[in-house]
């Protein structure tokens, strides 16, 4: 006869024994991996710079390469990119190692050093580091015309790290390290003289180039150098794992490449070449859109020639013309904005331009009225081109300089230093493109002032060329 008791005595810590080995299996089997914490936060966040080839707001809103890609990936991991900006690039690597953030991404070398203290996915961009310097000074072409010169470089970055190896071969060489600026205010710097050399990566020197007319590239400091993020050293490998896995369909699927194309194209100036081809169009192209253009202008109380100027600037009067990123039409307008105005098919010349003479009056609009023409005009394309906030940034900064925040030349001369660390960190809406603006409203200027020549006066074009190129080379 069985006795239950003693059973019971027996079976009771074999079952809670049971009962705790699967419960700890079950937990095994549940753990929650890094990847599946952010996306139960709904949030990836993101280090990042406020810098042209990284982050910085744009007239649509954010933008730059950086936030774009990172912005993708986000997307591809189904969470919401919360961008940090960290102004110190020296202190962005210890804090993804404290784990202040899920990644980095700002254009960060891979460098062993760097390897030491955090882990980086795959490459997304390569580049080389080279030595630049003033148009007009004798050109380095070897590290040894190095030699009895100080060269510039901002402090933490591995344009540093290049030169302390280097040094151990090179004793000679020297140089001076710069916290809290960035790579504009060092080209600025060389540009003006009180530098001689400073070491820069290819894609700052393409992007920043039509910016600095009186820079030039020396040679190439060492081989091609890899891009990619950084990551916390984490046992965890689901979110680094993720990323190299978008990072690897973005190649594949044409993304880096579009990217690439719309972060670093570069935005053509009015040379003695444009103006000639600007007269062809207007053969070929503009003739058929004058009464178009005309009618939008009789309706908005503007000068049709002006328009036609905006929008040869924007399209070179092409109709079909599509950008990088997404605006097209003879106004070029973006999506969100033809939404907000109405306008149904962006690539009809009369829709496109109505809502381009829309957008710029709605410009001019929040442009003070104290403001006097034509300089309430010029502020307005300005805004059309860079985004209001940043206008008024740059008004801000005019008045802090003693300049007149109501007149555009002096308004003009501030927009440029909008790309300068230490000038956009004292605005409020940070870094710009800002002599995007300034060639924009200076192209557009010359386009009416050859079309009012054509068609007020009745001149050879030719002559009039004549006498707008020398104002504008």
């Amino acid at each position: 006869m069985l006795d239950f008791k003693k059973l019971n005595y027996f079976l009771l810590p074999l079952l809670v024994s049971g009962m705790v080995y699967l419960l700890f299996i079950e937990s095994i089997s549940v753990k929650t991996t890094e990847l599946e914490r952010i996306q139960k936060s709904g949030e990836l966040v993101v280090l990042t710079r406020n810098t042209p080839t990284t982050y910085y707001i744009g007239p649509e809103g954010p933008t730059g390469f950086e936030f774009d890609l990172v912005t993708a990936f986000a997307k591809h991991i189904g969470v919401y990119p919360n961008i940090v900006v960290d102004d110190n690039f020296s202190s962005i690597l210890p804090a993804i190692s404290q784990q202040k953030a899920h990644l980095a991404a700002a254009g960060i070398t891979i460098t062993q050093a760097r390897k030491n203290i955090v882990r980086f996915a795959d490459s997304y961009q390569q580049v080389s580091e080279l030595v630049l310097y003033k148009a007009g000074n004798k050109r380095p072409r070897t590290i040894e015309d190095l030699r009895g010169f100080v060269i510039d470089v901002i402090s933490g970055s591995s344009h540093e790290e290049l030169l302390t190896e280097l040094k151990k071969e090179h004793e000679f060489l020297e140089w001076r390290s710069h916290a809290n600026i960035d790579i504009n205010y060092m080209l600025e710097k060389i540009v003006d003289g009180e530098f001689t050399y400073t070491i820069a990566d290819s894609n700052d020197y393409e992007f920043n180039r039509r910016f600095y007319p009186g820079l030039r590239k020396g040679f190439k400091l060492n081989g091609e150098q890899s891009f990619a993020w950084a990551f916390p050293k984490l046992k965890d490998n689901t979110v680094i794992e993720a990323a190299n896995e978008f990072l690897a369909q973005a190649r594949e699927n044409g993304l880096l490449n579009e990217l690439y194309e719309k972060h670093y194209v570069h935005v053509p100036s009015l040379n003695y070449a444009g103006a000639h081809t600007f007269g062809k169009h207007i053969d070929s192209r503009l003739e058929e859109l004058i009464p178009m253009f005309q009618e939008v202008a009789d309706e908005n109380e503007v000068d049709w020639r002006f328009l036609a100027a905006v929008s040869y600037q924007e399209s070179h009067w092409n109709p079909d013309a599509v950008s990088p990123t997404g605006v097209r039409g003879l106004m070029m307008l973006t999506q969100d904005t033809a939404n907000e105005l109405g306008i149904e098919n962006r690539a009809d010349p009369l829709d496109s331009t109505k809502g381009g003479v829309s957008y710029f009056l709605y410009m001019k609009e929040k442009i003070p009225a104290r403001i006097p023409e034509p300089d309430r005009t010029w502020m307005a394309l300005a805004a059309y081109n860079v985004g209001f906030g940043h206008l008024e940034d740059a008004r801000v900064l005019t008045e802090i300089r003693g300049g007149d925040p109501d007149r555009w030349a002096d308004v003009r001369d501030s927009l440029p230093l909008l790309t300068q660390k230490e000038w956009y960190r004292k605005t409020r809406y940070g870094y710009a493109r800002g002599h995007e603006p300034v060639q924009y409203v200076r192209n557009i200027r010359n386009y009416y002032d050859l079309l009012v020549w054509k068609y007020n006066e009745n001149n050879n074009l030719q002559d009039a060329i004549s006498r707008i190129i020398p104002r504008v080379m």
